[in-house]
């Protein structure tokens, strides 16, 4: 049987990733809040998913606020994808 992604097994990320592959974009206090992350965790976690490609984030300002905003890329849809199918197996799904 395949092993879980040990990247997307963590709660947070878990929670992050599943949360962009519904919208198109996120912003991190979008993600604050439906996570109920605390800012510098939510923050860890966004950046590990980054490094690995999993999401794209940009970041920008809007007047003299910054906005950060994440994205899914394909190849965070396809270790979602996988990461769910390997999971449904795990459970006899």
């Amino acid at each position: 049987m395949k092993e879980l992604d040990p990247l997307l097994h963590s709660q947070l990320r878990l929670a992050i990733m599943s949360i962009l592959m519904n919208v198109d974009e996120a912003d991190f206090v979008y993600l604050k809040e439906k996570t109920e992350s605390t800012a510098g965790n939510l923050s860890v976690q966004i950046d590990k998913l980054s490094s690995t490609g999993y999401i794209t984030v940009e970041k920008g300002f809007v007047g003299k606020k910054t906005r950060t905003v994440c994205r899914i890329t394909e190849r965070g849809q396809d270790a979602f994808r996988n990461y769910v199918e390997t999971l449904k197996q795990y459970l006899n799904l």
